[in-house]
């Protein structure tokens, strides 16, 4: 039974066909009666913008490729048809579609001797497709081998002639057409087999790449090299015997020796360019408003304002853009190197950020130890307690704003209760009246407090809102927030982000990673439009720096110090030793360094060897 309903089936579309063809011959004449069939056409077959996903590409601070990105598993370079080579667009025009210039979009008598030689097989197997239905079965169709389909190709073949022109169909086509490996389009295949641009291959290179679509799992030239050449020279004689090219090409070509040479994707720097992906969408929602929508919202409309966003990140990535970044290569493969050797230790991880705070850009990136792309990203996933290194935004930094101290100036350094909370400084000890200095260098944790205390705590909390940290919540406004304890805590980025402060005289403007998105014709599409926010005066700033250099100096970040214009910083530590952090600068460099577990458990044995300091200082000492 199944046989015969192929044979009704080939039968009753032989018979559609002439009906066909003489309708569109008919409409191309305009005669009248048939005008209602192009109407019901367009009416049933809206032919939407040849939209094909092509590759979008990721930059460091010197213009040199990073990550290509590809969408929807098609790794696509669109050339113009222009760009193409004439060679290529015969190579295909003669072996697929000899009448392509000629036809309607469908090729009559290829069909009926394709529906002869099924019926002989008895099978479905010769298509007789043009270029012009291939491409619409591409774009708008599946590939599914039934009548419906072939007679719904062959109206969309009829709507596709009508509204593009020949050149524009065999650019789509030569840019849609698979190449296997994951290959679409002559551009990309070019890219991927022999590592060079479509216009500088060979003759016998193009034949090569273009006998692959014809059957892309029986040519893949990785795992069928020989049916591939075979094919390639079959292809080249398709050419000569069509005027193409000369015998003494065709000799030449047919002898060259083809040499693949697989061009992987580029894939650098995992660390950054999994962050980049992310501040990708911040850049979009930002410059699109859709951050303002989605204060405003919650609940199943802030979802659909989410889901909206990523459409739109997703759209992008399609069509095709440019990500500039301020990625240091240098720098970028310092910091996970000192990441990866100063922590041997089984279960402990670390992440950090490294900022050159004149610029406002994000230069070097660790998300952890041994890290792999789009692993949890511990420089700006890992929320972790930030210990005292949050005392000079939080407690120093606005008493000294508010009653114009000095590091000199004298704060009790005694016990200190508030209701039921009594903190402790290291080791339990106890100390009468010190300078700030003092207190801040050796990070005693009850002048803290009592400075906090001092200037309120909402009022110290406002010294805040400018960094905007993600996960700062209301229950954190409380005196134990002066020593680092908050619901959630901060990230090695949103710390180091925050520090940038006292490197531009108090003022703070957020820095990112990205420098501007273009599109593939190099328009500048996104950038970002930051405000700089004054949030400790010049004076204050320099009281803050004078003693973040103390604590180098001879505090508790001896280990981190190094000759430069400037060195600077805070060391940090939760309790239990579940976290241990060092954030600070010098003249050009703002770098934060978190080490700890990624379940929260005591580190308390790395005291004495200090990662962390390690970390910050031999990463920033190789920029000097």
């Amino acid at each position: 039974m199944t046989m015969v309903r192929k044979i009704i089936g080939w039968i009753l579309l032989l018979g559609i066909i002439p009906l066909f063809a003489f309708t569109v011959i008919a409409s191309g004449k305009e005669v009248k009666q048939i005008k209602p069939f192009d109407q019901v056409l367009d009416n049933h077959i809206d032919l939407k913008a040849i939209n094909l996903v092509q590759n979008s590409y990721m930059y460091d601070r010197d213009g040199s490729l990073v990550s290509e990105i590809v969408s929807d598993h098609e790794n696509r370079v669109i050339v113009p048809f222009n760009k193409i080579p004439n060679e290529v667009k015969q190579l295909f025009l003669t072996s697929e579609d000899r009448h392509f210039y000629e036809h309607k979009g469908f090729d009559f008598m290829g069909m009926v001797r394709a529906a002869a030689s099924n019926f002989k097989d008895h099978k479905i197997d010769q298509g007789a497709s043009t270029i012009t239905q291939q491409l619409a079965r591409n774009v708008y169709l599946s590939h599914e081998r039934t009548f419906s389909r072939k007679l719904t190709e062959l109206a969309y073949s009829y709507q596709l002639e009508k509204k593009y022109s020949k050149d524009e169909i065999l650019e789509g086509y030569l840019n849609t057409i698979y190449f296997n490996n994951g290959v679409y389009g002559v551009g990309s295949a070019a890219q991927f087999y022999f590592s060079k641009p479509l216009k500088s291959l060979t003759l016998g290179e193009m034949a090569f790449i273009c006998a692959i679509p014809n059957n892309p799992t029986l040519y893949d030239p990785l795992k069928h090299f020989d049916y591939t050449k075979k094919r390639q020279v079959r292809l080249l004689n398709g050419l000569k015997k069509a005027g193409v090219i000369s015998g003494k090409q065709l000799k030449k070509a047919e002898k060259e020796h083809i040499k693949l040479d697989i061009n992987e994707k580029t894939n650098k720097y995992p660390d950054y360019v999994s962050y980049v992906n992310d501040e990708f969408t911040q850049l979009v929602s930002s410059s699109e408003g859709y951050d303002k929508r989605l204060e405003k919202a919650s609940g199943k409309a802030k979802q659909k304002i989410q889901s909206e966003l990523s459409e739109r990140v997703s759209t992008l990535l399609k069509d095709g853009v440019k990500i500039y970044t301020a990625l240091n290569p240098y720098m970028q493969n310092q910091v996970v190197a000192q990441v990866n050797q100063n922590l041997p230790y089984a279960g402990v991880q670390g992440g950090a950020a490294v900022i050159n705070h004149q610029t406002h850009q994000i230069i070097a990136l660790s998300g952890g130890k041994d890290y792999h792309k789009y692993d949890f990203n511990r420089a700006y996933q890992a929320y972790r307690q930030p210990g005292s290194s949050i005392k000079p935004l939080l407690d120093y930094g606005p008493y000294i704003e508010k009653t114009g101290a000095t590091p000199n100036s004298k704060i009790d350094a005694s016990k200190f209760c508030s209701a039921d909370y009594c903190p402790q400084n290291y080791n339990n000890r106890t100390y009468g009246t010190v300078t700030l200095e003092t207190a801040f260098k050796y990070s005693y944790n009850t002048p803290a407090i009592r400075i906090m205390d001092r200037v309120g705590v909402n009022k110290a909390f406002s010294y805040l809102e400018p960094f905007h940290f993600a996960k700062l919540v209301s229950a954190d406004y409380r005196l134990p927030a002066a020593l680092g304890g908050f619901t959630n805590g901060m990230t090695p980025l949103e710390m180091t982000n925050a520090y940038t402060t006292f490197g531009n005289n108090g003022v703070y403007t957020p820095s990112h990673a990205i420098t501007k998105v273009t599109d593939l014709k190099g328009k500048t599409i996104l950038k970002w439009k930051d405000q700089p926010t004054q949030v400790f005066s010049v004076r204050t700033n320099m009281q803050i720096k004078e003693m973040m250099k103390a604590v180098v100096k001879s505090g508790t970040g001896k280990k981190a110090n190094f000759k430069a214009p400037y060195v600077g910083g805070k060391s940090g530590t939760s309790n239990d030793y579940h976290d241990m952090w060092f954030v600070g600068l010098t003249d050009a460099y703002t770098m934060g360094v978190w080490v700890g577990k990624d379940t929260p458990s005591s580190v308390e044995y790395l005291h004495d060897a200090s990662p962390q300091l390690s970390i910050w200082k031999n990463t920033l000492q190789a920029a000097y």
